[in-house]
């Protein structure tokens, strides 16, 4: 006869290890669907779950006036440096200890999806604001260019870091105005900027501004030039309302800015914009002749804000958020990667054309 021994591992102890990877599966198959069914990641969740979410979360996280989510990635770090230690010094066992990895990751991304990450697979602005398909022929690009930089011209005006508070609610209450242009559910919650705990460290990579979902939390570099703080900000903001892709989040802020009454976003947000279409018009032959229409004052803050982010760049370092930025933004299907923040200019031209609507 032959005797079989009991199970290694009992069936509580199986669920325990094996619900994490469970859940991220489930997750990883839903990610899959809704990224062939965006209209049904609207519906169900965009407009649907995702408010009363960003309503919860933020509420709670704004009773904090610091960053829950640098927080809490320093301690997720520390944890896994101390578990390596413990490994090193024979108290964990290796196998255990990557067991412990796994399970935390899929944890963590089951709860980015829920949480956020699931509208990265909604419709595309233009289709869900329904706009007619727009001209992208260099006739309308000029026509746009010129206009925005007449516009930078015409709006310049300095701004302090002592008008932070008040562009907050300017910003808030053009969003309000605009929601439903945007195609965004307001108030979706309340939204507190928050200044990065590791700013001197972003600040080296470039990074302006991120949005953390885990918290619904927004915060800004506090390297951030006062120029650059109401578009920033707008942007950031766009992501809170569940605009995942950076060039409609751009646009979003640029929609936000320019259509305010307030001098200082108009300028941040046209000023901001210009850089995109300069960028743009790199492969007209009259290029030259566009840079002589902005005016100096202009200029100089251009300048400015140029020899401010070079002074801060760590090469390294922004090479290496540029490459995680571009593999996350692939991974949740934004082919173009970091490209996708440049975008904005064939997305402001489709704004300009069906506006009226």
């Amino acid at each position: 006869m032959i005797k079989f021994g009991k199970p290694v591992l009992s069936k509580p102890k199986l669920i325990a290890i094996g619900w994490p990877l469970v859940l991220m599966i489930t997750i990883y198959l839903f990610v899959n669907i809704l990224a062939l069914n965006n209209r049904i990641t609207e519906q169900f969740y965009s407009a649907g779950i995702y408010p009363y979410i960003a309503r919860i979360f933020s509420a709670f996280s704004n009773l904090f006036p610091f960053s829950l989510w640098d927080i809490f990635w320093m301690v997720t770090v520390c944890s896994f440096l101390l578990g390596l230690i413990f490994v090193f010094l024979g108290k964990l066992k290796p196998g255990k200890y990557g067991l412990y990895i796994l399970q935390v990751t899929a944890i963590l991304y089951t709860f980015f999806y829920l949480v956020w990450g699931f509208n990265y697979f909604r419709p595309k602005f233009e289709t869900r604001m329904e706009w007619t398909h727009p001209k992208t022929d260099e006739k309308e690009f000029r026509a746009v260019l010129d206009s925005v930089i007449i516009n930078t011209n015409h709006s310049q005006v300095t701004i302090s870091p002592e008008d932070y508070p008040e562009i907050d609610k300017l910003v808030e209450e053009s969003y309000r105005q605009i929601s439903a242009r945007l195609g965004i559910e307001y108030p979706n919650g309340s939204r507190r900027p928050k200044t990065m705990l590791f700013s001197s460290f972003f600040a080296k990579s470039g990074v302006s501004g991120y949005f953390g979902p885990f918290f619904n939390e927004i915060h800004l570099n506090y390297y951030l030039l006062p120029m650059e703080y109401p578009f920033v900000l707008a942007h950031e903001k766009a992501h809170q309302f569940g605009i995942t892709n950076e060039a409609e989040a751009n646009l979003c802020a640029f929609i936000v800015c320019s259509t305010s009454n307030d001098s200082r976003l108009k300028y941040s947000g046209y000023i901001s914009l210009l850089l995109y279409f300069i960028s743009d018009a790199g492969q007209l032959k009259d290029t030259s002749d566009y840079i002589r229409k902005i005016e100096k004052k202009v200029i100089l803050d251009l300048r400015f804000q140029r020899n401010h982010w070079q002074g801060l760049r760590n090469v390294t370092l922004d090479k290496a958020q540029t490459a995680a930025n571009n593999a996350y933004l692939k991974t949740n299907h934004i082919e173009d990667g970091v490209r996708n923040y440049n975008q904005v200019v064939s997305l402001v031209m489709g704004w300009y054309q069906n506006k009226e609507k």
